[in-house]
Formats: C-alpha cells, structure tokens, sequence
C-alpha cells in the first residue's frame, strides 16, 4: 500500500488528486488531506439547494462537487480527510462496504482514547453524535475502489451549519437531499489535548503499522502538474459543480424597494429553461421580456449579472436594482 502524506489545502487540488489516484495508478493507497473552507457536493445533488448562498459569498466559501455520492459536507482545516483506494481481484469483489473503510479509523481512535462506534449507513459516531461522513466511488474499468470520509477533528461547527443552512421550499427536484445531524469535533473526547497536526500524524502511523508492504509515496511534479490540470479543467468549472446538477424548480419570493419579486425557475443541466415573474411592483415594459432575458442562461449570478447589464431593470420593476432582482434568484 502506498500512504501519501498530501499537506495541500486547495480543496480543487485536493478532490482531482483523488481522481487522478484513482485513474492513473494501480496500487492500493491510502491518503490523509485537509481542505480550507469549502463545501463537498455529492455527485448527484443539485448544488443550489445544499448550500447558503449569502453565506457562502460572504466568506468566500469555494463549492465543489466530488466523484461519489452521498449529502454534502464542510470543511475546514479543523477537519480531516482520509481516502482509501483499493483494487479488487475481479467484478464480484467490488462493493460498496463502508464498515470495512471505517474500521480501522475506529481503531486509531481507540488507541488514543476516543471511542467512537459505526452507526446507521455510513457515519461514525461518538455518543450518538456525527464525526465522519462517509462516501465511496467505483471505478468499474480497472475495478477499483474510492472510499473516502471526514474526521471532525477541530471544525467551526457554527460556519458548517451556517453554510449548510437552505429554505428547503426555494427547490423542488429528485436530487438526494442531505441529512443534518447532530455533530461535534474529536478533540472534544480527547483524554489529553493534541493538535490537529498531531492528530494527522497519529492516523499516518497507524495506518503504516496496520498494513503490510507500506511505501511512503510523494507526488512527482508530473503528478502535480497532471492534477492541477484536472483541477482546472473539471473541479474549478461551473459546469461540474453546478450544471452537473439534476432538473429542478426554483421559487422565491423577495422583497425590493419596488414591491414584492416573485420568481419560478425551471432550470436542467444548469440552465434556466423556463422563468416567470411576478410580484406586486410597477413596470414601464412588459416584464416578459425580462423573462425572455433569463432562459438559456446558467442559474449562475456573476453570467446573470451580466446579461442584466444590458438592460434597465427598473424598466421592468420600478425603484429595482441588479441587485435586487439578483436576490429573487438564490
């Protein structure tokens, strides 16, 4: 097995050397990483209805969708990420096993004290309260295995529920929905207190004495560059992280200086197909121009921003800005 100590904390970076492990090498890995402010998307999930957008703008929160399924979850650098890639000897092996990828995560929490039990499909728990969620990915063209799960270690759990928190009635979709739990942080059971650095090098030493045939691995500068290029072209785009999403519905009601801003959206891959406007304002022209506006674009503020530019909107909703309007479509 090989163990790659990954000290980068761009979480772009991060989620494509996952797929990079995953794709281009054929040895059994694990690696432990740490993302700065970010929130991790399951694959099937419409981005939009999982996060806070105010929030997530104010502190500059970056939003990436990862390769497996599963809710969304935050991180920071008080959290920890472990990922273990595995081959299987044929097709038949292949499954979905969070216990097994947990197991020995449980183990190293035994050794310093912590107590923690698997719980429900695939969390970790300590006193019936969320540590680690838990996703995995198959990779069915070389059979192998992606499994990978957080570790609250140190988090700000007030920015992870702040983030996280959406009106559930803004979306109607068929994408999996996240289920919020009860948290709390590692460090909190900890008999005697260690760092989150230190807590980092207790699991990479465990690990290391735990399976056989270990080499200590460091990326290349070809990895690198191989990473920050998939990085680029997938993990940091629009189209991965947002239009990936499934079709759904998007309501909200806003209030502006010029009246009360109701706004439906039907939005596929992205894309606003279809858009009403209604509300309780004034208007010089006929709003459905505004709407005309709307459909082709990608339900995305900054290209929304920009195609408004061209207009007036307080032709369409008097006393309204840009900025107004923007506020009835997030």
């Amino acid at each position: 097995m090989l163990i790659i100590k990954n000290y980068n904390t761009d979480p772009y970076f991060n989620l494509a050397a996952e797929e990079y492990l995953l794709k281009q090498f054929d040895d059994d890995i694990f690696t432990l990483w740490r993302n700065d402010n970010a929130i991790i998307v399951g694959k099937h999930q419409n981005t939009l209805a999982e996060i806070n957008v105010d929030v997530v703008n104010e502190k500059n929160i970056k939003v990436i969708r990862r390769l497996s399924g599963g809710g969304t979850v935050f991180h920071d650098l008080g959290n920890l990420n472990f990922t273990f890639i595995t081959n299987a000897k044929n097709k038949d092996e292949i499954k979905i096993d969070f216990k097994f990828f947990t197991m020995p995560i449980i183990e190293v929490l035994k050794t310093l004290g912590v107590n923690a039990e698997f719980s429900g499909r695939n969390d970790l728990l300590i006193d019936g309260m969320k540590i680690s969620g838990n996703a995995e990915h198959i990779y069915h063209q070389k059979k192998r295995t992606l499994h990978h799960g957080t570790l609250l270690y140190a988090s700000q759990i007030a920015d992870l529920s702040a983030a996280l928190k959406v009106n559930p009635l803004k979306f109607e979709d068929k994408a999996v929905k996240s289920v919020r739990s009860r948290v709390t942080n590692i460090s909190s059971h900890m008999p005697s207190a260690l760092t989150v650095e230190t807590f980092y090098q207790k699991i990479i030493e465990f690990m290391a004495s735990h399976y056989k045939d270990v080499r200590f691995y460091e990326y290349t500068d070809a990895d690198v560059a191989a990473i920050e290029q998939l990085a680029t072209e997938k993990y940091k785009t629009w189209e991965w992280n947002f239009g990936y999403s499934p079709k759904y519905t998007f309501k909200k009601s806003s209030k502006s200086p010029g009246g009360f801003i109701e706004v439906y959206l039907m939005v596929e891959k992205g894309y606003i197909e279809q858009a009403r406007i209604h509300g309780d304002f004034f208007n010089a022209k006929e709003v459905e121009e505004l709407e005309q506006l709307l459909i082709g674009c990608p339900h995305n503020s900054e290209f929304i921003r920009q195609k408004l530019s061209q207009v007036n909107i307080e032709d369409y909703i008097t006393g309204s800005t840009i900025d107004h309007f923007l506020e009835a479509l997030f």
